[in-house]
């Protein structure tokens, strides 16, 4: 593990993880250009023209001014979001990934479509707020604002897991985030101290300028790649 990271940093930097990226090849090339990857999930987007969506753009930027950034394939800013249940997408036809009664080679727009028949008239279950908990060099780790936020964004996860017909293997600990990139490659240990001292430096941003994200309602949406997240139906 390199030194001065913490353990939770240490898989972005190539001592401590030397395995090639999940996604490289499927999700994203080597120069960063995003493939077609169709699906769809329930995502929260960062309400525009907020005071935490300048901060949150901000620290975006602030990484991908670092010298090594090229390591990170950049979303967007248009797509930033936090996922709130993750949909099917096409690469994992398997279960507990699919509803069980429904066919594994079923087309991703029939199951865009089935979902919303299964969405409509869905209630949700309340407001919720999230704060930044931890900043790595994919982006926001998030997480509810206080016990009550937690409480309801698990509520949420819950009560999706019945239309959409499956519990991922995560389900009870997902860790919520906003991405901002994927990496292409794993940072070199040398740099460790450097993106620590940003992301400690960002930390403090944050807690000033953004202590709560403000973010737009769920809403069901469907993607052809990781570059934009069509809202269809806002849930609740």
């Amino acid at each position: 593990m390199p030194v001065s990271v913490k353990p939770s940093l240490a898989g972005f930097f190539a001592g401590a993880n030397p395995t090639p990226p999940l996604h490289l090849g499927r999700r994203y090339d080597t120069s960063g250009n995003f493939l077609n990857e169709p699906g769809n999930t329930v995502v929260c987007h960062l309400v525009n023209g907020s005071a935490s969506e300048a901060g949150v753009i901000e620290v975006r930027e602030r990484m991908r001014a670092m010298p090594d950034a090229d390591r990170l394939a950049f979303t967007p800013v248009s797509s930033l979001h936090m996922t709130r249940f993750q949909g099917i997408i096409e690469h994992r036809r398997r279960l507990p990934y699919w509803p069980q009664d429904v066919p594994l080679d079923t087309s991703i727009d029939a199951m865009t479509r089935l979902y919303l028949e299964r969405l409509n008239g869905f209630k949700g279950c309340g407001a919720f707020n999230v704060r930044v908990v931890e900043i790595v060099p994919t982006g926001l780790t998030v997480a509810g604002a206080s016990t009550e936020d937690r409480r309801v964004m698990r509520s949420w996860r819950d009560a999706l897991s019945v239309p959409f017909g499956y519990r991922h293997p995560d389900h009870d600990n997902y860790v919520f985030h906003i991405t901002f990139a994927y990496p292409i490659r794993r940072l070199d240990d040398d740099r460790a101290s450097a993106w620590q001292d940003l992301f400690d430096d960002c930390l403090s941003l944050l807690a000033h300028q953004a202590p709560v994200i403000e973010l737009r309602p769920p809403a069901f949406c469907s993607f052809s790649d990781m570059k934009h997240f069509e809202e269809l139906v806002v849930l609740g």
